[in-house]
């Protein structure tokens, strides 16, 4: 879902299509990954299975296998035609791309003739910043303007950012392996501690701390929540890590080395039971209002936390009752 809104950033309010069904790991991986790239930002998946489980809407073009089982490409498209009039993508890369332009141009005067339209092109290979401007000037000559330029080949969020600042007259990107699998960043690095245990449930818990020479790896002890706080314009300010009970006077950092004014405003509480005792305390949510709630957080982010090189981080803060108890616990352990 994180990959999926940084090359909707990318694409800058251009279509994005989840492209990668067969790239996809495990036997449900494909399943999992739309759904996720839905919830991400992109508006269609290639996923026919995934769509019509998820009502995630479908899209997609036809493949370089249905051209290569024809004797020409033009007969190729012409068939695809016949069959899908009304939604007509042709994949103009299978030999020779220009030349595969010309003739979806040509399919393309057929279908305006009995009266439908061609939806567009696909470009799969090669250099789709020339072979888009290209594309694009034959396309409006021959009076397909708004016939629209799908690029593919291995997208990613910073290819697409290079693309289009040079240029590039595409409308949608086909965005499949990278995304599917999180190339750049296949494992989350985070893991879960104990952090808090009682005898019995009617007992005090008690917090727990794992050390480490890695300050990183340090863990938070306590029963804890985390509160978004925003400014009135409901632009993120920062996260404060504290205890269950939600109250907080004031915080530190992480490491202890700050301690700003106390928060202002009425935090979002982000950890809700879902489940109690194996049971649904929750009731589930459809995949439009997830991703509908998605693109509100990610708006109300300063600009400078969603482009897609940020040189600082941002980390939580401690309340500082969390701080004490962790500084408390670090000491003890040296002690013993």
């Amino acid at each position: 879902a994180t990959k999926a809104s940084r090359v909707c950033q990318a694409a800058t309010g251009d279509t994005v299509l989840e492209f990668g069904l067969r790239r996809a790991q495990g036997f449900d991986g494909a399943l999992s990954a739309t759904r996720a790239a839905y919830i991400g930002g992109v508006h269609a998946t290639s996923n026919v299975l995934a769509a019509k489980i998820l009502d995630i809407p479908v899209k997609g073009t036809h493949a370089h296998a249905w051209v290569m089982m024809f004797d020409t490409e033009q007969e190729a498209f012409e068939r695809y035609a016949e069959a899908m009039p009304n939604n007509c993508v042709f994949l103009v890369d299978t030999y020779d791309t220009i030349q595969g332009v010309q003739r979806a141009i040509e399919v393309a005067k057929q279908l305006r003739e009995n009266g439908h339209e061609a939806l567009g092109i696909r470009l799969d290979s090669g250099d789709l910043i020339d072979l888009s401007q290209r594309a694009r000037t034959m396309l409006d000559s021959q009076g397909f303007e708004n016939m629209k330029i799908v690029a593919s080949d291995s997208l990613n969020e910073y290819s697409i950012h290079h693309m289009k600042s040079e240029g590039a007259k595409i409308d949608i990107w086909g965005v499949g392996t990278n995304l599917v699998t999180a190339q750049d960043q296949p494992a989350l690095g985070g893991v879960y501690k104990l952090s808090a245990q009682r005898p019995s449930p009617d007992a005090e818990w008690i917090p727990k701390i794992k050390l480490s020479n890695s300050a990183i790896k340090v863990s938070n002890p306590g029963r804890l929540q985390i509160l978004r706080y925003h400014t009135n314009d409901g632009e993120w300010m920062y996260d404060i890590l504290t205890q269950s009970s939600g109250n907080v006077e004031s915080y530190t950092s992480l490491d202890g080395s700050a301690q700003p004014q106390p928060p202002k405003g009425t935090p979002v509480v982000l950890l809700q039971a879902a489940m109690q005792q194996g049971h649904r305390t929750m009731p589930s949510e459809s995949l439009t209002k997830i991703r509908q709630r998605t693109t509100e957080s990610l708006a109300s982010l300063p600009n400078e936390m969603r482009q897609l090189h940020v040189d600082t981080p941002q980390n939580p803060m401690l309340d500082t009752t969390v701080w004490a108890i962790k500084s408390s616990l670090i000491n003890a352990q040296r002690r013993d």
